[in-house]
């Protein structure tokens, strides 16, 4: 993400608060989400995802790639964010800083971002606007302008970015960037995300070419456009813009597998910036699109999402341990916008006088009760209304960002761009008995990873 907007590790969250803050137009309720989707492919391999909306005069387009953080090379850490960047950069028929002209000299708003599993180039704008933004996508994935100059300033720019959100902030990298190199095993799930400053500085043009060619290919992407356009004429004007680009191949992925976890881990670091101590744990999840997962997701809403669920009730509101945690089913992004192998994380900040060890019991206890007695038929139902209002919030949005996410990922991922009317099914044929059987799997202690982080700040006074 660029830093005129937001640093990369609150992205997250803020893209969350989007869904539910932003402005929202009426979606009326029914029996199940039926979020209009219809999907295409282009002759070279782009797929098109298409969602009308008349409700608000404005169009949402959003291109992702399948290239991510945990996707790049070895020995080119950091590379798939610098990519990101570099595409902001002139390219054969836009000038530096032109891209940027169209949208906001429109009244249009957009980004990017780099993810686990893809990076995202997104823009809203009037309606009148739509080619020119389909021409602006089209334009960035045929013919980005590679230069020296450019790709030094690019790296100055994140290097920077590193420096101020996680070099230089308090818990800057907690837990999003240090537990999942904790917690896993496989290099492309473990390494520094943001990348190691000596290897970005490291990348040549020569790289940046390769990387583009490889990877920001229309086969290895995906097109979205959400709300109020033409039908008759949307089909066209993709083909217009997008038709004309070559048919590569899609490139092969590396293998992000995990195994199984069976011993406990524990990390004890130290954030010099920190005036509070913090502890986070992370279990590995199950399979994505398994029954495991889809109790999972309940699982997660029962535990720990809002000031009724049962570890904000436990450490919050009867010990006092803390102010608020933080849990979530994506370290950076929500619960349907990633691929590979995931964990569930806990994270909190609390005093001194808590000690990891108190806090952990309570958690332990809160789960074993779980794993022990099944869930009544009334929490269950609370869980269930919490997605589906999480759900109608994103459809509603009037900036239409979280839709867009997970039509594309649920396109780019499984080539299921309609799975947000189907989840609402899915979560309803979870059990009690599900809902035990996943917790005893997933949330024992030989599956998790122990992150505790001092308080080096705290230290000096």
């Amino acid at each position: 993400m660029r830093s005129r907007f937001l640093p990369l590790a609150i992205f997250a969250a803020t893209l969350a608060a989007a869904c539910t803050t932003a402005p929202t137009r009426p979606v009326v309720a029914s029996a199940s989400l039926a979020i209009p989707v219809e999907s295409y492919r282009l002759d070279n391999g782009l797929r098109v995802v298409l969602s009308p909306d008349p409700a608000i005069p404005t169009v949402t387009v959003g291109v992702y790639y399948h290239i991510g953080f945990r996707l790049e090379p070895q020995g080119r850490t950091g590379f798939a964010h610098l990519f990101e960047h570099l595409m902001f950069q002139e390219s054969s028929h836009l000038a530096k800083g032109e891209a940027d002209q169209i949208i906001f000299g429109n009244g249009g708003i957009g980004n990017g971002s780099t993810r686990f599993d893809y990076t995202n180039y997104y823009e809203v704008v009037p309606r009148n606007q739509l080619e020119r933004v389909l021409y602006l996508e089209a334009e960035r994935m045929r013919g980005l302008a590679i230069s020296d100059a450019s790709i030094q300033n690019q790296k100055d720019v994140v290097k920077n970015e590193v420096r101020v959100n996680v070099l230089n902030q308090p818990y800057g990298g907690f837990p999003w960037l240090q537990l999942p190199q904790a917690a896993n095993s496989n290099w492309h799930n473990a390494h520094n995300f943001y990348g190691e400053l000596a290897e970005i500085d490291a990348a040549t043009s020569d790289d940046v070419r390769r990387f583009y060619e490889t990877y920001y290919v229309a086969s290895n992407a995906v097109l979205v456009v959400a709300g109020d356009y033409d039908a008759s004429t949307i089909k066209t004007l993709v083909e217009r813009q997008f038709g004309a680009l070559p048919n590569r191949p899609r490139p092969t992925n590396p293998d992000i597998s995990e195994p199984r976890q069976t011993t406990e881990r524990e990390v004890r670091l130290t954030d010099a910036l920190a005036p509070r101590p913090a502890f986070a744990l992370g279990y590995h999840l199950p399979e994505r699109n398994t029954p495991d997962w889809d109790a999972f997701v309940l699982l997660d809403l029962i535990l720990a999402q809002g000031e009724d669920s049962r570890l904000w009730r436990r450490l919050v509101s009867e010990r006092g341990y803390t102010e608020s945690i933080e849990a979530s089913m994506n370290l950076l992004g929500s619960t349907l916008d990633y691929e590979g192998p995931m964990l569930w994380s806990l994270a909190l900040i609390h005093d001194d006088s808590v000690s990891d060890t108190q806090i952990l019991r309570e958690i332990d206890a809160v789960v074993t009760e779980l794993a022990q007695r099944p869930v009544g038929a009334d929490e269950l139902e609370r869980a269930r209304t919490k997605m589906r209002s999480e759900l109608y919030d994103v459809a509603g949005s009037s900036t239409r960002f979280g839709l867009l996410g997970i039509l594309a990922c649920s396109s780019l991922f499984d080539d299921e761009p309609n799975k947000i009317n189907t989840l609402e099914s899915r979560l309803a044929a979870v059990t009690p008995q599900d809902i035990q059987r996943t917790a005893r799997e997933y949330l024992r202690s030989g599956n998790r990873t122990l992150l505790h982080l001092a308080a080096g700040a705290g230290e000096k006074h």
